[in-house]
Formats: C-alpha cells, structure tokens, sequence
C-alpha cells in the first residue's frame, strides 16, 4: 500500500503568543498519515512482516500473523452483523485478542468502545447503552457480569475469549489445572466462544473492507471531562495516528524491533495511544501484561531487556522496593516515561538515582495530556530537564495558558488553566454537544482549544508547569475518580442522607478514597451498616472507585453557599497524615 501523509492545517506561531514550544522555535511539522489506524499498522507489517508485533506470557505473534488474525475478526464481524459506524465494546486486558478485535473493528469502518473489565454490573451496563453498542467482547472470567445485564442493553452479540487460546502448550496445561478450572459458562449460554466467532467469518465471501477516513471516529474512551461526569469521548483515526508520529518525532532513539512493556491497559489513552498503538505502527515490539503487579513488571523488564517503559508514579514507587532488581542490568533502556499523575520531584530524584544505579544511561521523563487528546501531549526532552516542569509540547500541539474559562492569554510565569490545540484533540463528548462546545471552543487564531480544566503556568522556553485541578478528580494508581459520580451512588443507598469524597495521602497509591456519610435518621452508625454500604459500593462501583475508609458524620462542614466543604475534609486528613 502506498503510503499517504498528510499536513497538519495549523496557523504560523505569533512572536507574543506565549504557547511558543520547543525552546522558543517552531518546531518541524510533522507529516501524519492519511488513513485508517489498521491501515498503518498494516503498511507497517508489509514492511517488517517477521518481525515480533507483540509477546503474550512466552508467545510471540509476528506482524503477518496480526494482520491475518486482524482480518479473520473483520470478516467475523461483518457476518454476525456489524456494520460500518456501529459500535463494539472491548472490555479486554492487554490480551492477544482484544488487539485484533480492536483492529478489526476499526477495519470495517465500526468504533471500538473500551471499557474496563472489572467495571461494576451497572457501570458495564451504562457504558454499553451510552455507546448504542450492538456487539460486545470479553473474557470468560467476566461473563457473570454481561449476563446479569445483557437484557437492559441493546447488545445482539456477546464474544466470549479465554486467555488459555493465546498460550502455549504447557503454560495452558498450567492454567488449566489452576485459574481456568474455576471459569464455567454453561453450554447453553447465549454468547459466542473465541474460536467459533472465527469460524463464522469462513462463511464472508463479500467484500468485508470498508473504506474509512483519518477523520472517521475509530475509538471511544471514557472520563470525567471537566465537570466530573462520565462521558465518552471520540476519537478518531488521525488522533491516534498522529499521536504516534509525534511520539516518535519526541523519541529520535527508537528503532523497528525496539520493546515497550505494554502494562498500560487497553482502555486508557496512555496503553492504547501509546504502549499499544504508536508501537504498533512503528515496527515495535509490545510485551503485553494482562495483570498487574510491581513484581510481574519488574520481571519482565529484566526478561524482555525491554528499551521503553511507561507507567503512573505508583507503579514506579513500587518498583523502587522490588528485592528482585537489586543488582538488576538496566542498561538497555531508551526510555523511561511518567504520566497519568503528578510526579513529585523526591520521586523523580529517587528513580533516577535508581535507574543510574542500575547501569541506565536515561532519567525517568515526565509528560501530561488529557483523554481528550488520547493521552500525552507534552513531554519532557531526553537532553533537558527543568525541576517541576512537565516538559515542552508534542510537534503540532499547542499549549497557551488563559484566564479560566476565558480565550485571555496570561504573561509567561502566570498561573492560569491549561489550553491544548493540535491534531490529537478529540471529535466530541458523545450525544453530548453542550459539554463539547463548553470544552472545545475555536479561536480567533482559527485553531479549536481544549481547555482542560487544569492550572499551571508555562516559562518563556515553553516549558509547561502542571500546578493543579481546577475540576474536582482523585487520581489513585494512575486511575480517575470523579468524587461526585461516587457520592450520587452513595446517595442513592436507602440509609444515606449525604456523602462526601475525597483522595486521602496513601503510601502505594498516592491517593485512596474516603466517604464521609451523614445517614438518615435513626440509622445507627455501626458496623453492620458501614459493611452494607460497602457491599452495595462492591455491585455499584469498580474495584479501584471503593472507597478504602468509610466514615460516619452527624453533619458535613459546608460552604457559604451550601455545599459541602469537601476541601475542609481533605485538610483534616492531610493534618493527620502530616503527624
């Protein structure tokens, strides 16, 4: 396939405009590539055709057999129904088989709607009827959930995969005799098991491609947005397109076969955009890790001599205490990357003495983004660092800083909110043009700003300074929580009168979350009630929204206006934290 790039339509950078990037010089426009996102990875693959796309738990898939896997699911999905614009949840780990049906999906012009798999019933359920979904896919370890709820939705199709299809002989043997002798669907189950959905597709004999476009919507993702409410935000083709070239163009370094530890899961724009998809379409090789632990990570890391890592600061103040890198050779390492939260700069100093220690020519680079533009937009460079600093915007991407919610530029060193405008910002907030249009607003310089809802400030080098969260959101191991999603539910249980959430220091996940709950009269503030609240938290939230602590409260301070004074509270638990 002959390769189409495309320029990126943007307007020259004004001497006084104080979002100059890149040490105060315009950058090189990149060039992105004017097609579908299996498209590049499919020119990529004619490329490099034998080389590793991905390894899962000891088994490598090349770039040709991705491609062919790619194709079976796209012709399996055109002939169980799906056609072009509809849209299939993915509620996967970082899976063999939830890459190929991300692709095959975007192949024949669908929307691949990530989800988390260990989202509570009701949260799959709403996820499923906010994207009109008519086909979904999971693991078989989640089916209970999609069957309690698969009459409430509007899904025809459920898939069902297994992890053991994906393993080798002897580690499915393995896995057999111990995690996967506890999953059982019932013969009869109305859903259609992995090989047999590839079966189907034997039976396409009519053209199953369909001709997308860079513009075309290619994946929903979810967050709060600015007002802390869920909503699905689309993305398209050129948004996660150009988001790898502009990775690259921040990354001189990287060459095809180069490893990424892919820990990063499929439904956040920091594994999809980045450890999955820039990867991808680079020639890269992905070391997928479908479940999580500091020790798994620091394993493969040595295993794989992988060059690039990418992970959330909890993840690497975990890493730090392994007994297991003691003495470990890091010296193959390219590049080692920090998102999803802040990272504090004793962290920071922490891990790159680590990293030195252990033979690494490379310090630990911070970046910041938002799902709104996939994920990270702004990146600090691998020759300059500048102590709280964010680091310098992506090729293309620009980052003014404004009065809140005004098109007001501040002078350089003035704290403001963070404005991002580039070839990754997102098409919409899904079915929901009021938020859209309150967060993606067109200036007079012609160029349509996202405003983040963040504050921080930006020097004269342009170099950005991430300063805080104008919106109200706990981060918790790289993960968002909106507060006021959780304290809806919470209020919705027969014996709560009002809640309060906050984030509260916590020594693994940074944060953890806390409810303060004032109860209906009469109800007695005990244990018996505190577990019943928790076991209806445990059905109506997913496991990393729980809240660690629950604390009853006769009244909740309030505010002049009324509200409550959830800042009071998070004083009251910094002060404890503090003695």
């Amino acid at each position: 396939m002959e390769a189409v790039k495309r320029k990126w339509n943007k307007l020259p950078i004004t001497a006084k405009a104080p979002w100059v990037p890149h040490l105060g010089e315009v950058p090189e426009s990149v060039e992105y590539f004017d097609g579908t996102m299996f498209e590049m990875v499919e020119k990529v693959a004619e490329k490099y055709p034998e080389y590793v796309a991905f390894d899962f738990m000891g088994r490598s898939t090349t770039y040709k057999r991705l491609v062919e896997e790619v194709n079976k699911c796209a012709r399996s999905l055109r002939t169980i129904g799906v056609r072009q614009g509809d849209r299939v949840t993915i509620a996967m780990p970082n899976c063999p088989q939830a890459i190929f049906m991300l692709y095959g999906v975007n192949l024949i012009g669908a929307v691949a709607n990530m989800i988390h798999p260990l989202s509570a019933e009701k949260e799959i359920e709403d996820y499923l009827n906010m994207s009109h979904s008519v086909t979904a896919i999971t693991l078989d370890q989640f089916y209970d959930k999609f069957e309690k709820i698969r009459a409430n939705t509007s899904v025809v199709n459920i898939i069902i995969a297994s992890v053991k299809d994906e393993l080798t002989k002897p580690l499915k043997a393995g896995y057999m005799l111990t995690e996967g002798r506890k999953i059982k669907i019932p013969s009869d189950a109305p859903v259609i098991m992995w090989k047999d959905f590839i079966r189907i597709g034997k039976a396409c004999f009519y053209n199953y491609k369909v001709k997308a476009h860079a513009e075309d919507p290619a994946v929903i993702l979810y967050s709060g947005g600015t007002t802390g409410t869920t909503k699905g935000i689309v993305l398209t083709n050129l948004n996660f397109n150009a988001l790898s070239e502009q990775v690259m163009s921040a990354n001189p370094m990287f060459r095809p076969g180069d490893r990424m530890l892919a820990a990063m899961p499929l439904f956040h724009g920091f594994g999809l955009g980045v450890c999955i998809h820039t990867m991808l379409t680079q020639g890269g090789r992905c070391i997928l890790v479908p479940r999580f632990t500091a020790e798994s990570y620091a394993k493969l890391i040595v295993k794989y001599k992988c060059n690039f890592i990418a992970g959330v600061p909890t993840l690497y103040e975990a890493l730090l205490r392994i007994k297991s890198m003691d003495g470990a050779d890091l010296s193959f390492l390219k590049g080692v990357f920090s998102g999803g939260d802040s990272l504090s700069i004793e962290l920071k100093k922490k891990l790159d003495h680590f990293l030195n220690d252990h033979q690494s020519a490379v310090m630990v680079r911070e970046g910041y983004g938002t799902t709104e533009t996939v994920t990270a937009c702004c990146l600090t460079p691998p020759h300059m660092f500048k102590e709280g600093s964010i680091g310098l915007p992506f090729s293309d991407t620009y980052i003014k800083i404004v009065k809140p919610g005004t098109d007001e530029e501040l002078p350089y060193g003035e704290e403001g909110e963070i404005l991002l405008a580039g070839p990754t910002v997102m098409k919409e907030y899904m079915d929901n043009p009021e938020e859209t249009a309150q967060t993606l607003r067109e200036h007079p310089d012609g160029l349509t700003w996202v405003y983040t809802g963040d504050l921080g400030t930006m020097d004269s080098e342009g170099f950005v300074y991430f300063k805080g969260r104008a919106k109200r959101m706990i981060i918790s191991s790289g993960y968002n929580i909106y507060p006021a999603q959780l304290e809806n539910i919470i209020d919705a249980h027969e014996k709560v009168h009002m809640s309060c959430v906050i984030g509260v220091p916590d020594t693994y996940r940074m944060h953890a979350v806390k409810a303060f709950i004032m109860l209906k009269p009469g109800v007695p503030a005990d244990d018996v009630t505190r577990d019943e609240i928790k076991k209806y938290c445990e059905k109506h939230l997913a496991k990393y929204e729980l809240p660690r602590e629950i604390e009853f409260r006769d009244e909740l301070p309030k505010t002049l206006v009324g509200k409550v004074a959830y800042r009071e509270l998070e004083e009251e638990e910094l002060a404890k934290s503090d003695k």
